[in-house]
């Protein structure tokens, strides 16, 4: 029998330590050789750490959330081989060999503290509070009758909602047609909470819940707090009427072929590329430190989008240079990376601005976060139909707030404005999105 000390190998350029997110293993527990013993984060990537040897865990350097230094003891493992408790650089170089492409896996950017998803998505419904006869109600449950054979049918709003609430459609009367609706939702509820229906998260009290701040939760939390207390944001807001565009959109939707879809993203991705020429000190990093401001002849795009993990900025390259279909194509591909953690380093960082937006959950405005070297982040939000004047006309129209924050060290409130309505022209007249 021998000890083996697996130390934490060097991995990254210039990373002097990483963070424990996460671990596999447990002291007692028998490991085979090239099993994922622990996840560590750095300000680049997360990392699976692979065991290089088979045995019995006997020792861990730490708890989640603990920082360990490169070089520094991760696992002892007691194994059947003989094995030096002090592995020599020719096994150190073997285990970071092992580890191959790890950074490509779940990479995350300190930089980036992303704000929300840009993806557009099916949109969600709430759920309403119950009525006040069912919050009242005694504790005694409906007896359920027997599920009907007949397949229920409603909406992805109405299943959401009746989730929520605990309720087996299969008991809901359908009222017109053969789709359960909200109002027999709420017809049920009523008749329901006559009967001592109790919706199964109201008003029941749990226990308080202690969550460790670790991981990429920890870096967005650090980045944030960084980016407000440097820098002095200021937020503009403006009305774009974008039924015009939304034509236009369903018309290239409807003939795309076997194109991606398009949202409304690549379309503002194109404005914003179009007009940043003519506002470059919106497009530019600043280095407060070095009392330096770079601004870029190219637009390196973050966006912003939520993962599982967290939220995170992948940067689409070169935005100026791409058209709708094909940023609908990289928006597509740099989503689906984000979620499934197989981003690369590449693919993060070097963003000159960022749009962040919550698709049909986007609300009225927005004051966003500035990605921090960035100066300027830009927030779509939801299209919402109202009436408005035309002349002497009152016409339907689909409208959209655009929210801009900007560092008041570099960009005056006055650029931004001209910046912002430079973009709604755009917008409002989409065919100039496509001249030349």
């Amino acid at each position: 029998m021998a000890r083996f000390t697996f130390k934490l190998p060097d991995i990254g350029e210039g990373i002097a330590e990483a963070e424990i997110v996460g671990w596999h293993v447990a002291v007692g527990d028998r490991v085979e050789e090239d099993q994922n013993i622990a996840d560590m984060m750095t300000d680049k990537a997360t990392v699976e750490m692979e065991s290089p040897v088979s045995g019995v865990v006997v020792e861990l350097a730490g708890e989640v959330g603990d920082q360990i230094a490169i070089g520094a003891m991760l696992v002892v493992i007691e194994t059947d081989a003989d094995a030096s408790v002090e592995p020599e650089g020719e096994t150190a170089a073997e285990v970071e060999q092992k580890l191959g492409g790890a950074h490509e896996a779940a990479a995350f950017e300190a930089e980036n503290p992303g704000v929300e998803d840009v993806v557009e998505a099916a949109p969600a419904t709430p759920a309403p509070a119950p009525a006040a006869s069912v919050a009242a109600a005694p504790v005694a449950e409906v007896a359920p009758a027997a599920a009907s054979a007949a397949p229920v049918l409603a909406s992805p709003a109405v299943r959401a909602r009746a989730k929520d609430l605990g309720v087996d459609l299969s008991q809901v009367k359908v009222s017109e047609g053969d789709r359960i609706r909200h109002a027999d939702l709420d017809a049920y509820l009523r008749y329901a909470g006559g009967q001592g229906y109790h919706a199964p998260h109201a008003s029941r009290a749990r226990e308080d819940e202690q969550v460790k701040v670790i991981g990429m939760r920890r870096r967005i939390a650090e980045n944030m707090a960084a980016s407000k207390r440097n820098i002095p944001h200021f937020t503009y807001v403006d009305e774009i009427d974008v039924t015009a565009l939304e034509e236009m959109r369903a018309d290239l939707n409807d003939n795309r072929g076997g194109r991606p879809k398009l949202t409304m993203l690549p379309f503002l991705i194109v404005a914003i590329c179009r007009t940043l020429p003519q506002f470059p000190m919106l497009n530019a990093r600043y280095d407060d430190e070095a009392g330096v401001v770079t601004r870029s002849g190219r637009v390196h795009l973050g966006m912003a989008a939520q993962t599982d993990a967290g939220l995170t900025v992948p940067v689409i390259r070169d935005a100026q240079d791409k058209n709708v279909w094909q940023l609908a194509s990289e928006i597509g591909r740099l989503a689906e990376a984000a979620r499934t953690q197989k981003l690369k380093p590449e693919e993060l960082g070097g963003g000159t601005i960022t749009v962040t937006s919550l698709g049909p959950l986007g609300g009225i405005a927005t004051t966003p976060v500035i990605n921090r070297p960035e100066v300027a982040i830009i927030g779509p939000n939801k299209i919402v139909e109202r009436p408005v004047f035309r002349g002497d006309d009152i016409v339907r129209a689909k409208l959209m707030n655009l929210s801009i924050s900007c560092d008041h060290r570099v960009v005056d409130g006055w650029d931004a404005a001209s910046y912002v309505q430079a973009v709604k022209k755009l917008l409002e007249t989409p065919v100039l999105l496509f001249a030349d």
